[in-house]
């Protein structure tokens, strides 16, 4: 077997129980992988130097593809109510098959560290059939130091074969795409699938299912630090602009996407940031667009103009999913160290499509947790098939919920002990429609909400005058310096009052029948938090 790059000897592919091999290139960089992936024709160059893919017909996560084993341990464990299993006969039997699909094939490998405390890190080693995909997950997790990877060992493993197809009936799933997770031999089989996502997505999981039990709190959010060292995180789904809002040029991005929060503070565990560039222009998000169009940058479903190759991020022909990762030293003020103090504000997220979310909210602690377990964003026409012209209701528990393997309540519980202890403020922020409803309002303009952020997080917010949310109880600021006093108060937004108590009513009752599910799981104070359609009617 050919093997080329830096690699522990005495750690190979072998270990895994690979066998019969036709190569392995090991920790390859990126003009190395740029050239194999060109001349394999797994993608294009952009005029700006970055390597734009195409995932097929997966522009997206599959979770219903996605197994876990379950065994002695995880069925006492894992929330199953949110998971599928598999039987560890059932995994054994994909493992094995794994193996046989790989011989003779051409693998890269990468090893790489999940995680940027030394305490809470996990050590991951990649195998990928494309080499496009090597250097997503390559750009996605933190790379150890060339001196490292003499003697590196894996804790997991992520095997990725593009071109193995999964048996329903002999492997217990559910299509020919699979995602297969053995917590117990820290093993991840992924096939099917071209889109990249699924693999730095396995390692958020995994670290989900085993920080907690160490008191260590994982997080779907992104998060920066000011210059005094008042760090924040900002929870958020798809869409609702964790990337965006955290890449603030007045503050230093820790990461994008997955945090962290442990004794020491909180921590990145990733290396790269994955943006979403439906839309992405240069006057609007200058640091993300520039981060997109280099060398070094990995595109997913962008179209290129086919005689400049000048991305067209306006175009979701292929997918309104977009996506665009880069190395996080690509913000010029990102952190080096992935590290920070412990946060001092808690934002949460929501593109409320209904347009009766204020644009910021100030949370009690109970408020938060509540909050925090409904996980609240909305749908809107032309991101997902099938959505008609009205807004949906997205409720995905903890803003994670495919990738959580343990019960809501044990992380929000988490959440609510670190708040307390170290006194953070909480926000709701809407980054969604005011004026009205989507397709009739407007969307909520990126100035105020900056500007409110800005006011939140250097504390000057805390002082002005609140008023309480007759709908959701909770406060909202009546005015604020530079900002249009209307837009504070969502109704003076609409035209029609009488259709926004309409709107906001039904909105409360959406939230309300959501967490019908979890009321048994929290504690008295967290189930008053709720929205009450009592008070919304007086």
């Amino acid at each position: 077997m050919k093997e080329t790059g830096v690699r522990n000897g005495a750690f190979g592919a072998d270990k895994f129980g690979f066998k019969n091999l036709g190569a392995v290139n090991w920790n390859l960089g990126t003009s190395a992988l740029y050239e194999h992936a060109l001349k394999n024709n797994e993608g294009e160059l952009t005029d700006g130097g970055a390597l734009c893919a195409e995932t097929g017909i997966f522009t997206g996560r599959s979770p219903k593809d996605k197994f876990t084993v379950r065994d002695a341990t995880t069925d006492k464990t894992m929330w199953w109510a949110n998971n599928q299993s598999i039987t560890p006969e059932q995994f054994e039997t994909l493992y094995q098959d794994f193996l046989k699909h790989a011989e003779g094939k051409t693998l890269f490998a990468q090893d790489l560290y999940g995680g940027a405390d030394p305490e809470n890190r996990i050590k991951v080693r990649v195998f990928t059939e494309l080499a496009w995909h090597s250097l997503f997950i390559r750009t996605m997790l933190i790379r150890p130091e060339l001196k490292e990877l003499a003697s590196y060992m894996p804790e997991m493993t992520i095997v990725d074969l593009v071109s193995f197809k999964a048996d329903p009936k002999r492997h217990g799933v559910r299509s020919e795409n699979v995602v297969a997770i053995d917590f117990a031999r820290k093993i991840v089989l992924i096939g099917g699938s071209q889109y990249a996502g699924e693999m730095k997505k396995s390692v958020f999981t995994t670290l989900n299912y085993y920080l907690p039990k160490k008191g260590v709190m994982s997080m779907h959010c992104s998060a920066n630090v000011g210059p005094n060292g008042d760090s924040a995180v900002f929870f958020g789904l798809s869409g609702t602009g964790k990337t965006t809002l955290s890449a603030d040029p007045n503050r230093t991005l820790i990461g994008d996407d997955e945090t962290g929060w442990g004794k020491d503070g909180i921590f990145n565990f990733e290396g790269g940031c994955y943006a979403k560039t439906i839309k992405l222009s240069k006057e609007a998000e200058p640091e993300i667009f520039a981060a997109s169009t280099r060398y070094g940058a990995v595109l997913e479903n962008v179209v290129l103009d086919p005689i400049t190759r000048v991305p067209d991020f306006d175009n979701g022909s292929k997918t309104e999913n977009t996506r665009s990762a880069y190395p996080l030293d690509f913000i010029p003020n990102a952190s080096r160290t992935g590290r920070a103090g412990h946060p001092k504000n808690l934002v949460m997220l929501a593109a409320d499509a209904f347009g009766v979310l204020p644009p910021i909210a100030k949370l009690t602690p109970a408020q938060a947790m509540y909050h925090f377990i409904s996980g609240y964003t909305a749908k809107v026409a032309g991101t997902e098939r099938g959505l008609g012209n009205d807004p949906e209701p997205e409720f995905s528990t903890c803003f994670g919920s495919p990738f959580l393997p343990l019960h809501p309540s044990e992380y929000g519980k988490l959440l609510r002990d670190l708040i307390a202890k170290h006194n953070v403020d909480c926000w709701l922020v809407n980054t969604g429609w005011t004026g009205g409803k989507y397709g009739v309002g407007n969307r909520m303009p990126i100035k105020v909400t900056r500007a409110l952020l800005t006011a939140a997080l250097n504390g000057s917010l805390r002082n002005v005058e609140f008023r309480t949310d007759k709908y959701f109880g909770f406060a909202v600021p009546t005015k604020l310096d530079g900002v249009p006093t209307e837009i504070l108060d969502p109704v003076n937004t609409w035209k029609d009052k009488a259709e926004f108590d309409v709107t906001a009513r039904k909105l409360v009752g959406m939230f309300q029948k959501n967490f019908e599910k979890y009321e048994s799981h929290v504690d008295a104070d967290v189930k008053a938090a709720a929205p009450d359609l009592k008070l919304a009617a007086e």
